[in-house]
């Protein structure tokens, strides 16, 4: 894994979604072949930019709200990341 493929898997996510980022443990562990090693390196990494983007991040097994309705992070989903409403609308003015 190297700073290359964190950023091109971000630029990915974002081109996918931008509000609402989703890691499953299948395309990390399994499709993109990361040691677990590689896995907690990738999800701080990603967790770092995305707080440093003003998004909030949870992990499996946390609880939170998205479009008002009450959620967990499932036990196949390693990270989400969802930005944050004021930033949203500080952009579209």
């Amino acid at each position: 894994m190297t700073q290359q493929f964190v950023t091109d898997y971000i630029n990915k996510k974002i081109q996918e979604n931008e509000d609402y980022i989703r890691y499953t443990f299948y395309e990390l562990k399994v499709t993109n072949n990361l040691t677990d090693e590689e896995l907690q390196i990738f999800l701080e990494m990603n967790k770092n930019y995305f707080e440093n983007k003003g998004y909030k991040v949870y992990f499996t097994g946390a609880k939170f709200i998205y479009k008002n309705c009450n959620r967990i992070v499932e036990s196949n989903e390693l990270m989400i990341a969802i930005k944050e409403e004021k930033r949203k609308e500080k952009r579209a003015k």
